[in-house]
């Protein structure tokens, strides 16, 4: 065994003496106080920051407590930082008058960075779906890069292997959403920026948007149009057919406007009556299923009173 180099070494003097004291210590040495003027926000952040309620009670809570968690940055070639986690704070500073944010300073590459921006994001209490669509095409890219170029056998070049998973399935499990849901929401981010705003209103749900996603942006912009113009918005079997139209180079505005101007069963007027006031006013000796016929010749009798009146009204 003469000879034979050990891999053997010993610790440090700083390894044997460091205490957890002098480690928290260190980490706080990341902590500074950095001026506003130098910090960028993160290129292509995908979450709103609103100046709402919650802010009006964030920048109070600042102005009285300071911030209590650090904002996180990463330092750039140029010298200066850029925001990965801490948005909402940076903006309530601005807002309460202060000149710098609390920071602590980490050493991540562009990928990572995005990683941990995505994830500190999750816990909020409310992401649009415009939100999560950038949010999740942004993770899923940083993780694919991190993964390296997708197997030849992969069939979805959008993820890739990472672990002997897929890492559209990483990602899903991380947030709660399953593969497909998470195709959806980046199918969104192909929206013209007037589709996306619907969607965030509620007023165009998943399915639908993930229809019009495919269309090309002159054919989503004449959608834009045809919404204004009939206050509504397209079904998801409307959007099934204009992707197919689509799909077939057959999609111009005037089919797009016959799409959009056919009236749907659920944009028809209704009429609601209470049943029981309604069923107070019939005799008992009407059976339930003739309910309806009574009541449309007590108003057809009405409506003959109401002419008669009118008609003696007028001589």
């Amino acid at each position: 065994m003469a000879g034979r180099k050990s891999d053997f070494t010993l610790p440090t003097l700083d390894d044997l003496f460091s205490t957890q004291e002098l480690r928290d210590d260190a980490k706080l040495s990341k902590i500074r106080d950095i001026p506003l003027e130098l910090i960028d926000d993160f290129p292509g952040h995908p979450f709103k920051v609103r100046d709402d309620e919650d802010m009006i009670q964030l920048v109070e809570s600042v102005k009285e407590r300071g911030v209590i968690t650090p904002a996180t940055v990463r330092q750039k070639e140029d010298g200066r930082y850029e925001l990965i986690s801490g948005h909402r704070r940076k903006r309530a500073c601005e807002l309460a008058g202060f000149e710098a944010l609390r920071c602590e300073v980490v050493d991540l590459d562009r990928d990572a960075a995005t990683v941990l921006m995505v994830e500190s994001n999750y816990q909020r209490s409310q992401i649009l779906p415009s939100e999560k669509a950038f949010a999740y095409k942004m993770r899923l890219e940083a993780m694919n890069r991190q993964a390296g170029r997708p197997r030849k056998e992969n069939p979805t070049p959008v993820v890739s292997d990472l672990d002997g998973q897929r890492t559209n399935e990483i990602l899903g499990n991380e947030v709660g959403e399953s593969r497909e849901q998470i195709r959806r929401y980046i199918r969104l981010t192909n929206l013209v920026p007037e589709l996306l705003d619907l969607v965030d209103e509620g007023k165009i749900k998943m399915r639908p948007a993930v229809e019009l996603s495919y269309l090309d942006e002159d054919n989503q912009r004449v959608v834009v149009d045809e919404i204004d113009l009939n206050q509504c918005t397209p079904s998801h079997d409307q959007t099934i057919r204009m992707r197919k139209f689509f799909t077939d180079g057959k999609l111009t505005p005037e089919v797009v406007s016959a799409i959009m101007g056919e009236e749907k069963p659920n944009q028809r007027e209704k009429i609601v009556l209470r049943g029981d006031k309604v069923r107070s006013l019939i005799p008992k000796n009407i059976p339930v299923s003739q309910t309806e016929d009574y009541v449309v010749k007590a108003l057809e009798h009405y409506s003959r009173f109401l002419r008669q009146r009118a008609e003696r009204d007028s001589r």
